[in-house]
């Protein structure tokens, strides 16, 4: 008897709103393209080993950010960095072979990120963003955990008028939604 030949299932998960933009007066929204996140949490005395590990200085500082060759960190607590790599490294393993004590857990398929840019970017964010994003207060670099409308995001100031907003993959509809809607009363 000849054996059937067996026909093999292949899936390809596409990126939570890929492609998506949008532009109103003054600002532009874009998804950006997927990127290797870890949520990172390390005591004080194992920070140079962890940032040694990553090729980035894990920020100290409140409200602070670290950006080389790609990736970038960003200070959420006293312990802890969501580190975000754009350039197609791997965080979570650079992490692996550092004996200091710390927790690194890969978040890439739990986030989505955006691009909020234009001269009304930061008055687009504060439709729904209770922190101050005026320059003065929110200088390029600066980031926080803060909430958009009815969720938690992280926005890192990436230049004057640009922003980076990530957000769980779950509310990135909502998000992608308040954001635009916000960019249309901003322009008005």
């Amino acid at each position: 008897m000849a054996k059937a030949a067996v026909k093999t299932a292949t899936a390809t998960r596409a990126p939570a709103l890929a492609g998506r933009d949008f532009s109103a007066t003054g600002v532009k929204l874009a998804v950006l393209a997927p990127a290797e996140r870890i949520s990172l949490r390390a005591p004080d005395a194992s920070v140079a080993a962890l940032s040694k590990a990553l090729g980035v200085a894990l920020p100290k500082a409140p409200k602070t950010s670290a950006t080389k060759g790609g990736r970038t960190a960003l200070w959420l607590g006293p312990d802890e960095w969501l580190v975000i790599d754009e350039a197609g490294g791997d965080p979570l393993a650079d992490c692996a072979g550092v004996k200091a004590l710390h927790s690194a857990v890969g978040v890439s398929h739990r986030n989505v990120g955006f691009s909020v840019t234009g001269t009304a970017a930061a008055a687009t964010l504060n439709a729904g963003c209770p922190q101050d994003l005026s320059l003065a207060a929110f200088p390029v670099g600066a980031c926080s955990r803060t909430v958009l409308g009815k969720i938690e995001v992280v926005i890192l100031r990436t230049g004057e008028d640009a922003f980076r907003v990530e957000c769980w993959r779950s509310f990135s509809d909502y998000a992608f939604a308040f954001l635009s809607q916000a960019a249309v009363d901003a322009a008005a």
